[in-house]
């Protein structure tokens, strides 16, 4: 598709994406399983009214700035436009390079690009076009916020469009509930990548993601291969983006410092940077979640990353070997408390809110150093904010959870946490109580000289 061909003749779309390639509505989304081609469509469509409407303003939104960048930008500078950006045949032009701020139309519209973490920097502006990437992720307020910028008095464009795509959540996620707001489900049949439409056949490349897609379990089976918006049965912990997520967040230099391991290769090596306020709340910061990569490997990227901060304790599972290799590389380690029925009750109490109204447990969003492209390939979570709705308990024999012993599943991340609990909500602050004591008898010795 070029620049030109959009405003002479619109791409061929089928069932979901066609109604929503269509519509006009004020507030549509287009929801769907994994690999529906959502992204692609929505995309298109923004390109598409930028390209048809001169001088009109743009917005291509996500949760965070570094999603954005890493996810639809991509998908818009490699399969949207003619050629990329940086390509001196292509007509639209980017500005910010690998970061980019916003692009320039040749008809003088204008694409901004920005990360629901740093709204201020557009929330002032007025938008005939705004497109929320994933927009499950985004809070009811946030969005609110967005509609409220693309009421018509931008006036470059006939009528004023947000649009966005997610996949399916909860049933009582704010997108189904929202009056106005018009859910439109795409199915995998609607992407012509898979489904041959002619020979009413899938393609190799249909048959190959189908296989993968139905090897998913539980949650994930039913939303990203069913598309279906449903609750998670027997979902061990309550997280909320909404409540449980910290953004802009840089722990300052005086809180304490840990690190938590759970050990891998197949599965994700998960290491998790936690810090912890005066009032005694936990905030993961940083993370590794990572497949296919040494002990050693690992323990280079840890020392180099936690370069410059004080560590109080790193705890791990309690694989010998691994352990001592991350001895020999500088880190020494202590054996995770891994009672799972304890320390599960531990993190449930954190993610309840204390009595300031506040849960003690935080995720700060995009705290992944590194994306593993091989699990997002196969649709497994990448870290572990995308694991809490895939940890459940099993079924019993009354078709009710067992509230034992979780799944062994999609824990790796869980794990981790839970032992960065264990350790805070134990030994860790018997650590700290002491470390309290030495400071002040210190600072009384200060005081006297």
């Amino acid at each position: 598709m070029s620049f030109i061909a959009v405003s002479n003749r619109s791409p061929v779309f089928r069932g979901g994406a066609k109604q929503f390639w269509h519509s006009k509505a004020h507030e549509i989304i287009l929801s769907g399983p994994f690999q529906t081609g959502k992204t692609f469509v929505t995309l298109t469509k923004l390109h598409a009214l930028l390209s048809l409407f001169p001088r009109s303003r743009g917005l291509m939104v996500r949760q965070t700035y570094k999603s954005i960048v890493s996810s639809a930008v991509v998908t818009y500078e490699q399969k949207i436009l003619p050629v990329p950006p940086s390509d001196p045949r292509c007509p639209v032009r980017s500005f910010g390079k690998s970061h980019p701020e916003f692009y320039d139309y040749p008809n003088g519209s204008k694409l901004l690009v920005g990360g629901l973490d740093n709204a201020d920097k557009f929330l002032s502006a007025e938008f005939d076009f705004i497109y929320i990437n994933q927009a499950e992720e985004a809070d009811l307020d946030s969005y609110e916020k967005l509609v409220g910028r693309a009421t018509g008095r931008a006036g470059n464009a006939p009528y004023p469009q947000v649009f966005g795509d997610c996949n399916p959540g909860p049933p009582t996620h704010w997108i189904k509930q929202r009056q106005g707001l018009i859910v439109i489900e795409s199915r995998h049949e609607d992407n012509p990548s898979l489904w041959d439409a002619e020979k009413k056949a899938w393609t190799k490349l249909g048959q190959d993601s189908l296989a993968i897609l139905d090897r998913l379990t539980g949650l994930r089976y039913k939303r990203g291969r069913l598309g279906l918006w449903v609750a998670a049965e027997g979902q061990v912990y309550q997280f909320d983006p909404v409540i449980h997520r910290r953004l802009n967040f840089k722990p300052p230099a005086s809180w304490r410092r840990i690190r938590s391991i759970d050990f891998g290769f197949t599965n994700p090596f998960v290491c998790q940077w936690w810090a912890i306020d005066p009032d005694g709340r936990m905030i993961l910061y940083r993370e590794i979640y990572m497949t296919k990569r040494t002990v050693k490997t690992f323990a280079k990227q840890i020392n180099e990353l936690s370069a410059g901060e004080q560590i109080e304790a790193t705890v791990a599972d309690h694989d010998a070997e691994d352990r001592a290799t991350l001895r020999e590389n500088g880190i020494e380690t202590i054996a995770a408390d891994k009672r799972i029925k304890v320390g599960i009750e531990k993190v449930e109490d954190r993610l309840q809110a204390a009595t300031d109204g506040k849960p003690r447990l935080y995720v700060v969003p995009d705290c992944l150093v590194e994306r593993d492209e091989n699990l997002k390939e196969n649709f497994q979570p990448v870290c572990t904010e995308e694991e809490f709705n895939s940890y459940i308990y099993p079924v019993g024999a009354s078709g009710k959870p067992n509230k034992e012993v979780p799944v062994d599943m999609y824990n790796h991340g869980m794990d981790a946490m839970r032992y960065a609990v264990m350790y805070v909500d134990g030994k860790g602050s018997d650590a700290a109580a002491t470390r309290s004591q030495i400071v002040s008898r210190e600072a009384i010795e200060n005081l006297f000289g």
